[in-house]
């Protein structure tokens, strides 16, 4: 190799490692502002420990215990920081889960199991076998309802199976109250 061409590619080779260096250098507030981001998620998302507070706010029970959640939420939980108090109602019959939710403008919802507390009505079944029922299909803006006969016992919030003619088979539908089941609609 002739020494012009040995000493271009050095020039050249230092060129570049200082346009390197200096790009880098450019960046380095970038990667500091993304590491920063990174290393607090309190920042970014919301603590599964405050979801954990407002349940046991909201129940007056400790995690685990009867009436209280049934375990922590997850700590792998990345949900967008919540910027207003959390939103929480119970979810369902049985006040087996709680529904938490953020309001924000990055809303976000999820549901927590509780142990529920064992229901008096469970002793005595509110609907025996044989009983003459009605039930109701509801739908969004509609409800149907038919005459039936409860094929086995059941609670209130129990599904049992109900029979609506001699000829047709049984359907499952949830009671409601004494003398009425639901189905509920699409």
């Amino acid at each position: 190799m002739r020494p012009l061409e040995t000493a271009a590619r050095s020039a050249a080779r230092k060129e570049f490692q200082l346009l390197a260096l200096a790009t880098l250098l450019a960046c380095l507030p970038i990667f500091a502002a993304a590491a920063e981001a990174q290393n607090s998620p309190v920042a970014r998302f919301t603590d599964p420990g405050e979801i954990d507070r407002a349940v046991r706010e909201f129940t007056g029970v400790p995690i685990g215990e009867v009436g209280g959640a049934r375990v922590p939420a997850d700590q792998r939980l990345r949900l967008a920081a919540c910027e207003g108090p959390l939103d929480l109602a119970w979810h369902g019959n049985g006040r087996s889960t709680i529904r938490v939710a953020c309001p924000g403008p990055q809303s976000w919802r999820i549901f927590i199991a509780t142990r529920p507390q064992a229901r008096a009505e469970a002793a005595e079944p509110s609907v025996s076998r044989g009983d003459p029922i009605a039930v109701q299909v509801r739908g969004r803006g509609f409800s149907v309802q038919q005459g039936g006969e409860a094929m086995e016992n059941g609670a209130i919030g129990d599904w049992i199976a109900v029979r609506m003619s001699r000829d047709a088979a049984p359907v499952r539908a949830r009671i409601e109250r004494p003398g009425l089941a639901i189905i509920p609609g699409n």
